[in-house]
Parts: C-alpha cells; structure tokens; sequence
C-alpha cells in the first residue's frame, strides 16, 4: 500500500518504541513534523538545543520509552550541536533527525552552500555521534532501524539522521519495521566472575564503585542483595540514584569536586571494583596517578577504548556489560566486612556534610545549608535536576542525600551552563507527573531562560530554584583567587546583563517568590512547592560567597603546578584526628 515516507518513519519511529519528539518547526521539516504528530507526541520548544537536551533526560527517565528531537536545516542544525555534544560525551541515547534542503538543492561540496539555509548537518555532527548519515532516497525498515538502533545500544550516543525535504515527501510502499533484537553484549566469564570474587573475599578495605553503566532497573533488582551482603558501595554522580542515601551500606560520591569523606574513604580502600563508569578525570581527579594508591583496581566498561586510555592505573580490565557483571557477582556470597564498613562510616561522620569553612554574609542564605534544608522537604518520587555547572551543581553533587526512588540527573561532562531548564523539562514530562526539582545558578538559567514558555505551555510540576548571586560564582571566585579580584564579564559591574528575575517570570504567569530565610515555614512557600504546576524560588545567595572543600593545585619541588589527589581537598583540616 502506498504511503508518504514521513508517514512510514513515524509508524516505524513509533514501533521502535519513541512516544515523544521535541520540535522547533522549519520549512524543510514540515512533512516530518506533520506525520510525525499522527504517531507520538509532540512538544514545541523555543530553542533547538532545547529539544536536544529535553530529549536526552526524558530518555534517562522514561527508559524503555524513548523521545527524539527534531530540528530544521541551518541553523536549526547548528543549534543542537551543544545539546549532541552532551549526550556524546554521557554516552546517553539521544535521536536527531534534521531536515535538508531538497536533493536537486544540494551543493555536494561544490560551494560552501547552494540551497537557502544550506549546511553540511553530517559533517557537522560526524564527531559527535555513533552514525551521522544523509538519507538521500528513501531506505528500507530494515535499513532504517539499523541506522537509529546504535543510539540505545551499549555504548549508548546520539544518532544524527539528515532527510531532504523532497525525501521526506516521497512515495513509498508501506513496510513493518522488523522485530528489534536486543544487541548481543560481551559478558564476563565464569572464571572472571569468580577470580574478582576472590579479590573481594580476600580485600580488608573494598569499595564496590557503581556507574551509570549500571542501569537503574538493575540497580533495583539488586539493592536488597546489596542490603543482605552489606556491600561497601559508592556511587558516581551518573549512578548517584542507584543507591538510596540512607542505606547502610551506602558511603557516598567520591569526585574531583565530590565529598571530603567519599574521597578519603575511597583512598584508603584496598580494592576498588569499578562497574559501569569510565573513571574520567573527574571521577579519579587531576592527580590520576594516586587514585586507588594501595588499591587494586578492577574496571568493567563496555567500551575497551576506555579501558585501555592509560589512566587511571587499573589492575582487572573488562569490556563486558555492566548489569550482567553486577548481577553475577553479587549471586556469589561475598563475605560481609564489617570492620572496614564500620571504620568508613566512622569517617564520614566525622566529616561534616557543610564544613565550617565558608562565609555567607548576613541577610543571605547559604547555599550549603540551602541544599540540607531542601533535601528535607523532597519526596521519595521527587525527580531531582541539578544543573550541569557551577555552584548549584557542585553543591548539590556534593551534599545532596538522596532517597530510594528518587532520580538524580545531570550533564556533567559537557558541564555546560543552560542545560538546566530544558533538561527538567524533558524530565518531568518523562515523568508523567512526578514533581520535579531543579537547582541552577542565575547565570546559567539566563542562557536558556526562552524555555520558561515551554514550561509555561505544558504546566509542568517543576520547581525551579535559582541561586542569585548576581552572576557567575565560579568564575568570580576564579577571577578573586588568581587575579586580585579583577572582574571581567562575571556579574552587572563587570558588564553581564542578568534580569529582574520576578518580572521574568511573571512575564510567562509562572509563580516566583524570593525565598525568606526561614523559608521552610513561609505560607506561600509551602503552598507553591506542594500545589501542582510550575513555580521559582529566587535563593539570595551572597555574591562574594566562598566554595570549599575543593581540590587545589600546589607548586611541587620543580616549581611546577600540580593537583592534589582527590583525598586532599582545601583547605586540608584534619577531621580524622580523633578516631
């Protein structure tokens, strides 16, 4: 039976399990964007990298349930580049399908540009993704899913697919799309399994480090087993929902700018079994060499490039999947190490959560004490959205407990600023309802502050807390360390343009209030965050607000600069003197 292509790609788009693109309408989408309304649902945004990011946490959230975004030629194209960077370097799913100019417009390399709006969308993404391809006619079902099915599969990326307009209007003979078979993953053997269940068994001082590798269906399926084994695990800021923060067993987040006593307990284990995370600099800090120092060090990740990057030191490499290995290991019966368990707890409550180490002036609320306080007054099924960069999100990466069944989700690798709004967008609609959180700074918020229309328009239940601290924080705090203070773009005197913040959001009906210091007991403060729909909470935070602990430099014996290892944050206080 015949049918207009753009209709077969959203019944095949919606067989492959996508219920949900986000779009901003152009001339050379128009087909696409029109059937692909008969088959899922469409969200407009403001901005194309809005769809991009949107997109990518509803698929984090709504997994098996996928979302796509959509985007025109041009600049439609060049506009998602930031958001398909970010999901490249997440390694999280992320579909794009852009227009083009038709095929007779096309300038196959002859000029810079021959049909109006005219850019090279495979090049330009080609870096960035798992498969960029320009479809030039039509392909079949079988080719189709062979095209888009690299974006859920391990290691998960962005897929960029490039359709013509005259391609997307074509006629076409309708086809099912084939049955889709799960990828068949590379899986530990029975012998590895058991050679690190041995180094676990024979460890005084073990730390199970999980990943977002691990999935969180997984991670469900195996919390009780974690509970019976009382296995000492840590989670990275990808995998910090894995494990409810309450759980006994649980130890915290080490990271370059992670928790004092997650970074020291982390140093002083004898085996760190790493599943699921790609143990980046961020994870190991800086200082690479002396993560894990008297630790052996067993790495699994899907991806043996990773493996293999040289750093950090690793003892037991193993390009398996993650769920399988997790799954297999904890069947063994692990032996408990209660002692090792006990000392680490001891340490983290030694350390304080907020270290008494920073000033806040008077008439502002500390951003420390803030994120304690808000933790307080969440749900269990709160879904949690700190921003990607700077002091919200370190912060929040930093002191946030969380609780089983609650999502926590960010970007931290691209850490760009602006991902907050559209990502708890994409999150709460994923959502279908659960309130969601988000934590950004206002310099941040400023770079996607279009999408408070988005939000507005679909009356999300996503309370927004915005840290006002009249600018940039961090590059303030940059700019005091290493330069006396000279201010250059970082908040009005130095020239950044930031708004009046309730007038923003009363230009869009959303409810704003700027938060009383005592807050918690404010009436219209309790009204907004337990009535359904959007509000924003405007957080007073002192602009000259200092930022520890964090992970310094230090000159060596040559005169050189060199990091800290991640268990020697600033300033180095001795906490442990006493145990």
């Amino acid at each position: 039976m015949p049918i207009k292509y753009s209709d077969q790609i959203g019944a095949w788009l919606k067989a492959a399990g996508y219920t949900h693109y986000f779009f901003v309408g152009g001339g050379n989408i128009m087909h696409l964007t029109e059937s692909l309304d008969r088959f899922l649902k469409g969200v407009p945004v403001v901005h194309e990298v809005a769809a991009g990011i949107a997109a990518e946490y509803f698929n984090e959230i709504a997994a098996p349930a996928k979302a796509l975004a959509l985007v025109t030629t041009g600049p439609g194209l060049t506009n998602i580049v930031t958001a398909v960077s970010g999901a490249w370097l997440e390694s999280r799913e992320l579909l794009v399908i852009g227009g083009q100019v038709k095929t007779s417009d096309l300038s196959h390399g002859t000029v810079r540009g021959r049909g109006i709006q005219e850019v090279n969308g495979v090049e330009l993404m080609r870096s960035t993704t798992k498969v960029s391809r320009r479809m030039l006619a039509p392909v079949s079902a079988a080719e189709f899913l062979e095209i888009v099915a690299p974006s859920w599969e391990p290691r998960k990326g962005p897929v960029f697919l490039e359709m013509p307009l005259d391609v997307q209007a074509a006629t076409v003979e309708e086809e099912a799309l084939p049955a889709i078979v799960p990828p068949s993953l590379a899986t530990a053997t029975d012998v590895q399994i058991d050679e690190v269940a041995t180094l676990y068994a024979e460890a005084e001082r073990p730390i199970l480090l999980i990943g977002g590798g691990v999935s969180y269906a997984t991670a469900e399926r195996l919390r009780g087993r974690l509970g019976a084994l009382q296995v000492p695990t840590m989670t990275t800021y990808n995998g910090a929902d894995r494990v409810g923060g309450e759980d006994p067993f649980y130890l915290g987040r080490p990271n370059t700018w992670g928790q004092r006593s997650a970074n020291i307990v982390i140093q002083r284990s004898d085996l760190i079994l790493a599943v699921g995370t790609r143990l980046g600099l961020q994870q190991t800090g800086f200082a690479w060499e002396e993560f894990g120092r008297d630790a052996k060090i067993v790495h699994v990740d899907i991806d043996q490039a990773e493996l293999d990057k040289g750093h950090p030191r690793t003892d037991v490499k193993l390009a398996v999947d993650a769920d399988d290995f997790l799954v297999r290991l904890l069947a063994h019966e692990l032996p408990a190490k209660p002692d090792w368990l006990d000392q680490a707890r001891a340490i983290r409550a030694a350390v304080p959560r907020v270290e008494d180490v920073n000033k806040t002036g008077e008439h502002y609320i500390s951003p420390y004490d803030f994120i304690l306080r808000l933790e307080a007054l969440t749900r269990p099924d709160d879904l949690i959205v700190p921003c990607s960069s700077g002091s919200a999100f370190t912060l929040s990466m930093q002191l946030y407990k969380q609780r089983w069944g609650q999502r926590m989700l960010t970007n931290k690798s691209l850490a760009s600023m602006g991902y907050g709004l559209s990502g708890a967008i994409g999150a709460a609609i994923a959502g279908g309802g659960r309130r969601t959180i988000l934590i950004e700074g206002d310099g941040g918020f400023a770079q996607n502050i279009q999408e408070l229309g988005t939000l507005a328009i679909n009356q999300c239940d996503l309370k927004i807390f915005i840290f006002h601290d009249q600018g940039h924080a961090s590059i303030r705090m940059t700019q005091r360390s290493y330069f006396n203070g000279k201010y250059l773009g970082c908040d009005r005197p130095s020239g950044l343009g930031l708004p009046d913040w309730e007038r923003v959001f009363n230009a869009w009906d959303v409810p704003v209030l700027a938060l009383p210091l005592d807050f918690e007991s404010d009436a219209r403060f309790q009204e907004l965050m337990s009535a359904p729909g959007p509000a924003a909470f405007i957080v007073p935070i002192d602009p000259e607000q200092t930022y520890f602990p964090k992970i310094s430099s230090r000159i060596t014996e040559t005169g050189s600069m060199a990091s800290n290892p991640i268990d020697r944050m600033s300033p180095e206080i001795d906490y442990l003197a006493s145990l």
